[in-house]
């Protein structure tokens, strides 16, 4: 063999020792465990959705800068598995509150590219530090536009309703039309398939050839809303999970679901994460949200809120099981003690808690479970809640909590000392458990 069958024969080998390389850093679903190469993948993680916006920051000392400071702490304090938001749809008030941005979907079918060079920076700053990326394309809710910003382009919204608060009952009404409405999910589709043919900038890889992407999510909390659009939800499901598998052969789908809670249905749940295009569940804990404790007695209903949780998850492991697909614990969350936004008051409560979800995954690495991972909600970094002012205002920093609740309400910063401790020490364990 002469030299240059030689070299030809050494760059193919070298080649596809780059490409068995580049494949063994995706994340997998074998069984009911997630993998990367041949070793398991149990994780804390947590939400950090407007990591997503920090590259568009001009100032760079509040944008680049924050997200890599933000990065290397996160890195460095256990936590490898970031849930982001992959854009915004429309801007100004919706539902009484001023949505995150600036928008990728600036009007049905308009796009500003140039917004994910924003998504570019945080996913090669991510794979740099081999972290993973749960991305999520829309939302069930209006802080980031959402399934309501599509019903508004196609006049599903009365005027009147359009900007004011709604009550609980016509946000149901209307966010339910989104599954019977062509012309919103077409936008919808038109946004993923933006974000699935997009190259990173930064990197020149191909979004769907990027290890630092664990996960597709069709939305954050996807629900019905409303009995009758069951059959219109479960199809819109289907069509969608198909819709990413044929474009991207690399990545995980996920719906990124809360639950029960999201559905008002068990069999439901199991329904929809049985599809064949779905590779993996989820659950979401609102402990506030669902009333297991009362305004701010925080530790008096802190009993109550241990032991819902805890069957709450147990109830959803029994479906996972039952389909034999992991489960991730994707958001769960809980306030200071007495639910104070003094970002100096005591978090006991708060740690004690996490110790208790973290510790599902441990014992899951332990035994090979199907449990795979925890994100808390949220992460806040360096931001800080401004003094005397309740809700996020145009110009503040981004913090854990969207705009529509209170700065500071859920968030986790990164002076929350004895938080991080518990993170740590839960991260330690579980990398030790499912080597």
């Amino acid at each position: 063999m002469n030299i240059k069958k030689i070299t030809f024969v050494l760059f193919l080998l070298a080649a596809c020792a780059l490409s068995a390389l580049a494949q063994s850093k995706f994340v997998t679903v074998k069984d009911h465990r997630f993998f990367i190469g041949d070793k398991p993948y149990y994780f804390i993680g947590t939400n950090y959705w407007y990591g997503t916006v920090l590259g568009l920051e001009k100032d760079k000392k509040r944008g680049v800068e924050r997200l890599r400071k933000e990065l290397d702490f996160l890195k460095k304090n256990g936590v490898t598995n970031l849930r982001i938001m992959a854009g915004a749809e429309g801007e100004g008030l919706i539902n009484g509150v001023t949505r995150v941005g600036p928008p990728l979907q600036t009007a049905q079918g308009k796009f500003d590219e140039s917004v994910l060079d924003g998504l570019d920076l945080v996913l090669y700053e991510m794979g740099k530090r081999d972290l993973k990326a749960i991305v999520f394309f829309s939302n069930n809710w209006e802080w980031s536009g959402g399934f309501q910003q599509y019903l508004i382009w196609n006049d599903l919204v009365a005027e009147e309703q359009k900007t004011r608060k709604l009550t609980w009952d016509e946000q149901r009404d209307i966010v339910s039309k989104f599954y019977g409405c062509e012309p919103c999910k077409r936008a919808y589709n038109d946004q993923v398939d933006l974000i699935l043919n997009r190259t990173n900038k930064i990197s020149g890889k191909k979004y769907v050839d990027d290890p630092a992407i664990m996960a597709w999510e069709l939305a954050n909390e996807p629900r019905p809303m409303r009995p009758f659009a069951e059959k219109d939800y479960k199809q819109w499901i289907a069509d969608v999970s198909a819709l990413i598998k044929a474009k991207d052969k690399n990545h995980l789908v996920t719906l990124g679901h809360e639950g029960y809670m999201g559905t008002e249905s068990m069999p439901l749940f199991e329904e929809i994460h049985r599809d064949k295009n779905v590779d993996y569940l989820t659950i979401h804990v609102w402990a506030k949200n669902w009333g297991w404790f009362k305004e701010d007695k925080v530790a008096e209903g802190f009993t109550n809120v241990v032991e819902k949780a805890a069957a709450y998850v147990k109830d959803h492991l029994a479906v996972a099981q039952k389909l034999n697909k992991p489960l991730v614990i994707e958001e769960f969350g809980l306030p200071r003690n007495a639910q104070s936004f003094d970002i100096n008051s005591p978090t006991s409560l708060r740690d004690d808690y996490y110790g208790k979800i973290f510790a599902f995954v441990a014992d899951s690495a332990k035994t090979n479970g199907h449990i795979a991972g925890a994100n808390f909600w949220a992460f806040g970094g360096t931001a800080r809640p401004v003094k005397g002012q309740i809700f996020w205002k145009k110009g503040d920093d981004y913090m854990g909590d969207p705009p529509m609740e209170e700065q500071g309400l859920n968030t986790v910063f990164d002076s929350d000392r004895t938080t991080w401790a518990v993170i740590k020490k839960y991260h330690a364990e579980i990398n030790k458990k499912s080597k």
